[in-house]
Protein backbone atom coordinates (compact mmCIF):
# COMPACT_ATOMS: atom_id res chain seq x y z
CA UNK A 1 0.00 0.00 0.00
CA UNK A 2 1.45 3.42 -0.95
CA UNK A 3 2.49 5.56 1.98
CA UNK A 4 0.97 8.93 2.78
CA UNK A 5 2.61 12.04 4.18
CA UNK A 6 1.04 11.26 7.59
CA UNK A 7 2.81 7.88 7.68
CA UNK A 8 6.25 9.43 7.38
CA UNK A 9 6.15 13.03 8.65
CA UNK A 10 7.63 14.17 11.95
CA UNK A 11 4.71 15.04 14.21
CA UNK A 12 4.44 18.10 16.44
CA UNK A 13 7.43 19.94 14.98
CA UNK A 14 9.23 22.67 16.87
CA UNK A 15 7.84 26.02 15.72
CA UNK A 16 8.87 29.63 16.24
CA UNK A 17 7.01 32.93 16.05
CA UNK A 18 7.89 35.94 13.86
CA UNK A 19 8.98 37.91 16.94
CA UNK A 20 11.38 35.16 18.09
CA UNK A 21 14.92 36.56 18.25
CA UNK A 22 17.09 35.22 15.45
CA UNK A 23 19.77 34.08 17.91
CA UNK A 24 17.21 31.85 19.62
CA UNK A 25 16.12 30.26 16.32
CA UNK A 26 19.76 29.67 15.30
CA UNK A 27 20.43 28.03 18.68
CA UNK A 28 17.39 25.76 18.26
CA UNK A 29 18.47 24.70 14.77
CA UNK A 30 22.01 23.93 15.97
CA UNK A 31 21.05 22.10 19.17
CA UNK A 32 18.34 19.98 17.54
CA UNK A 33 20.40 19.37 14.40
CA UNK A 34 17.55 20.41 12.12
CA UNK A 35 17.68 22.64 9.07
CA UNK A 36 14.40 24.55 9.23
CA UNK A 37 11.52 25.64 11.43
CA UNK A 38 7.90 26.52 10.62
CA UNK A 39 6.95 30.05 11.71
CA UNK A 40 3.44 30.44 13.16
CA UNK A 41 1.36 33.38 14.37
CA UNK A 42 -0.37 33.58 17.77
CA UNK A 43 -3.29 31.51 16.44
CA UNK A 44 -0.91 28.76 15.34
CA UNK A 45 -1.37 29.47 11.62
CA UNK A 46 1.66 29.07 9.37
CA UNK A 47 3.10 32.42 8.22
CA UNK A 48 6.52 31.36 6.98
CA UNK A 49 9.49 29.08 7.35
CA UNK A 50 13.04 29.81 8.41
CA UNK A 51 15.80 27.62 7.06
CA UNK A 52 19.56 27.43 6.88
CA UNK A 53 19.34 29.09 3.47
CA UNK A 54 17.57 32.12 4.99
CA UNK A 55 20.28 32.37 7.64
CA UNK A 56 23.24 32.17 5.26
CA UNK A 57 22.78 35.89 4.47
CA UNK A 58 23.81 36.61 8.05
CA UNK A 59 27.30 35.22 7.38
CA UNK A 60 27.86 35.86 3.70
CA UNK A 61 26.62 39.42 3.46
CA UNK A 62 25.08 40.95 0.37
CA UNK A 63 26.69 42.28 -2.78
CA UNK A 64 25.09 45.38 -4.31
CA UNK A 65 23.70 44.83 -7.80
CA UNK A 66 25.90 45.67 -10.77
CA UNK A 67 25.01 48.83 -12.65
CA UNK A 68 26.19 51.08 -15.44
CA UNK A 69 26.04 54.84 -15.72
CA UNK A 70 24.54 56.23 -18.91
CA UNK A 71 23.85 59.94 -19.43
CA UNK A 72 23.85 60.60 -15.67
CA UNK A 73 21.40 57.76 -15.09
CA UNK A 74 21.97 54.58 -13.14
CA UNK A 75 20.90 51.42 -14.96
CA UNK A 76 20.87 48.33 -12.78
CA UNK A 77 21.84 45.08 -14.47
CA UNK A 78 19.88 43.11 -11.85
CA UNK A 79 16.68 43.93 -10.02
CA UNK A 80 17.55 46.30 -7.12
CA UNK A 81 14.47 45.07 -5.21
CA UNK A 82 16.17 41.68 -4.85
CA UNK A 83 19.17 43.42 -3.29
CA UNK A 84 16.88 45.27 -0.86
CA UNK A 85 15.21 41.99 0.19
CA UNK A 86 18.56 40.23 0.64
CA UNK A 87 19.98 43.16 2.60
CA UNK A 88 16.95 43.10 4.90
CA UNK A 89 17.57 39.38 5.53
CA UNK A 90 21.26 39.98 6.22
CA UNK A 91 20.49 42.67 8.79
CA UNK A 92 17.44 40.97 10.35
CA UNK A 93 17.24 40.44 14.09
CA UNK A 94 13.99 38.47 14.35
CA UNK A 95 12.66 35.37 12.63
CA UNK A 96 9.96 37.43 10.91
CA UNK A 97 12.56 39.64 9.21
CA UNK A 98 14.50 36.71 7.81
CA UNK A 99 11.93 33.96 7.17
CA UNK A 100 10.66 32.94 3.75
CA UNK A 101 7.00 33.87 3.43
CA UNK A 102 4.29 31.75 1.79
CA UNK A 103 6.02 28.38 2.15
CA UNK A 104 4.87 25.44 0.08
CA UNK A 105 2.78 23.11 2.25
CA UNK A 106 1.09 19.74 2.01
CA UNK A 107 -1.80 17.95 3.71
CA UNK A 108 -1.27 14.69 5.64
CA UNK A 109 -3.47 12.59 3.34
CA UNK A 110 -1.39 13.21 0.20
CA UNK A 111 0.67 10.34 -1.21
CA UNK A 112 4.36 10.40 -0.31
CA UNK A 113 5.19 10.23 -4.03
CA UNK A 114 3.35 13.54 -4.58
CA UNK A 115 5.26 15.17 -1.71
CA UNK A 116 8.58 13.97 -3.15
CA UNK A 117 7.65 15.37 -6.56
CA UNK A 118 6.74 18.77 -5.06
CA UNK A 119 10.03 18.89 -3.15
CA UNK A 120 12.01 17.98 -6.23
CA UNK A 121 10.16 20.26 -8.66
CA UNK A 122 10.14 23.28 -6.31
CA UNK A 123 13.64 22.62 -4.90
CA UNK A 124 12.54 22.69 -1.26
CA UNK A 125 13.98 20.59 1.54
CA UNK A 126 10.95 20.48 3.83
CA UNK A 127 7.18 20.78 3.65
CA UNK A 128 5.11 21.90 6.61
CA UNK A 129 2.10 19.58 6.96
CA UNK A 130 -1.15 21.43 7.65
CA UNK A 131 -4.51 20.15 8.85
CA UNK A 132 -7.79 21.39 7.39
CA UNK A 133 -7.74 24.45 9.71
CA UNK A 134 -4.25 25.48 8.56
CA UNK A 135 -2.54 24.37 11.78
CA UNK A 136 0.96 22.90 11.56
CA UNK A 137 0.67 19.25 12.60
CA UNK A 138 3.94 17.97 11.18
CA UNK A 139 6.87 18.53 8.89
CA UNK A 140 8.13 16.33 6.08
CA UNK A 141 11.78 16.51 5.08
CA UNK A 142 13.78 14.94 2.30
CA UNK A 143 15.44 12.81 4.97
CA UNK A 144 12.04 11.47 6.05
CA UNK A 145 11.35 10.37 2.47
CA UNK A 146 14.76 8.70 2.12
CA UNK A 147 14.27 6.83 5.43
CA UNK A 148 10.84 5.64 4.20
CA UNK A 149 12.43 4.43 0.96
CA UNK A 150 15.08 2.52 2.92
CA UNK A 151 12.47 0.96 5.23
CA UNK A 152 10.40 -0.23 2.27
CA UNK A 153 13.41 -2.13 0.90
CA UNK A 154 13.66 -4.32 4.00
Amino acid sequence: MPKTVADVMSRDPIVVRPETPLKEAIQTLAERRISGLPVVDNAGKLVGIISETDLMWQETGVTPPAYIMFLDSVIYLKNPATYERDLHKALGQTVGEVMSKNPITISPDKPLREAAKIMNDRNVHRLPVLDSEGQVIGILTRGDIIRAMAASQD
